[in-house]
């Protein structure tokens, strides 16, 4: 099992990495504001403007560390990877995987019935909580629909229907999830799910945590000796992680589940966002600041893993999840688990 270690991100925008000896060092205005031993740090995450240093990256790619480049709402730029490793076998495996129409289908089918049931639990204990926001019988109507989708996808064979079930249900979900929202409805409203860029405050927290959410199940596929780009359900575009965007559906409950709260416990509140004359919403620096540590306490967490039986930090889900799907593609299980939260 690989350790938790500490993700370190650099949300200051005028914030500079490099490397001094076996130290990482940030630099804001010419002054030093950190020193962190590098031995400590498993990724990094930054949303600065001037980048880190060609040593620093080098570093991180020769001993391991995740880089990840993201804009300030969330947008994946790019990532520094170091020389492929791992078993060759795995990867040759995984690309014959996508002329094996069955068993693309067979992983897919469990990931969207995964996502389902996970968004499903979620509406389920939102209406447990607050009785009153199903007065309308809406709610239950809404997890109706996801439970009968459900049912439709066990016996789908086909792609493109198996992606319009998904693209209906996750229609059908964001039309109630205002509704989930008890606390600063005023200033917390959904009118669209909207990506890039993100036109309302929900949105700018979706798109961020999914966006670091995914980089971490990348950082983790690349671990076991996968490649992240190369995904099943989304199709294969450059620059993509397209099985890390895979995987990332059964963890989008979880992150939704984490926005909710943080609205409705009012730790996230109106100012600590921005709007710009684009009309896109972002996080401002004290937002992403709280955003970030709610997340990283969420990761420390520990809950039992509904495959192994065993209780495991959340923040190491996705390496579980990785090794899983490794075990799958290399025919060590007959199937691919894919993870449903309570």
């Amino acid at each position: 099992m690989r350790k938790l270690l500490n993700t370190l991100y650099i949300t200051k925008e005028n914030g500079y990495l490099s490397l001094d000896g076996e130290n990482l060092v940030l630099t804001i205005e010419g002054k030093e504001a950190i020193r962190l031993p590098f031995s400590n740090i498993e990724s990094i995450v930054c949303m600065n403007y001037l980048g880190c240093s060609p040593a620093l990256m080098g570093k991180c790619a020769e001993e391991q560390v995740g880089l990840c480049f993201i804009s300030p709402y969330g947008r994946f730029l790019a990532r520094v990877t170091g020389e492929v490793k791992g078993n060759v076998f795995l990867r040759c495996n995984q690309i014959q995987l996508l002329e094996d129409h069955t068993r693309q289908i067979e992983i897919v089918r469990s990931i969207l019935i995964a996502k389902l049931k996970n968004t499903k639990n979620l509406i389920l204990r939102s209406r447990r909580d607050n009785a009153e926001i199903d007065e309308d019988g809406f709610i239950t109507h809404t997890i109706e629909i996801l439970q009968n989708n459900m049912e439709k996808i066990k016996s789908e064979t086909d792609m493109d229907i198996l992606r319009g079930i998904e693209g209906q249900s996750a229609k059908t979900y964001f039309e109630i999830f205002n509704r989930l929202i008890t606390k600063q409805k005023e200033s917390f409203v959904m009118l669209d799910r909207t990506k890039r860029p993100p036109l309302d405050r929900i949105n700018a927290m979706l798109s961020f945590l999914y966006t670091v959410c995914t980089n971490d199940i990348a950082s983790a596929l690349e671990c076991v000796g996968l490649d992240p780009y190369i995904g099943v359900f989304h199709t294969l575009r450059p620059g993509r992680v397209s099985l890390a965007c895979d995987i990332m559906e059964e963890f989008r409950a979880m992150i939704e589940r984490l926005v909710i709260s943080l609205i409705n416990l009012k730790i996230i509140q109106e100012d600590d966002f921005e709007v710009q004359i684009s009309g896109a919403v972002l996080l401002n620096d004290d937002g992403r600041k709280k955003v970030i540590t709610a997340w990283q306490n969420k990761k420390k967490e520990i809950i039992l893993h509904p495959y192994l039986k065993e209780k495991v930090a959340i923040g190491l889900f996705p390496y579980v999840q990785a090794n899983l799907m490794a075990k799958y593609i290399r025919g060590e299980i007959s199937e691919y688990p894919a993870l449903i939260w309570g």
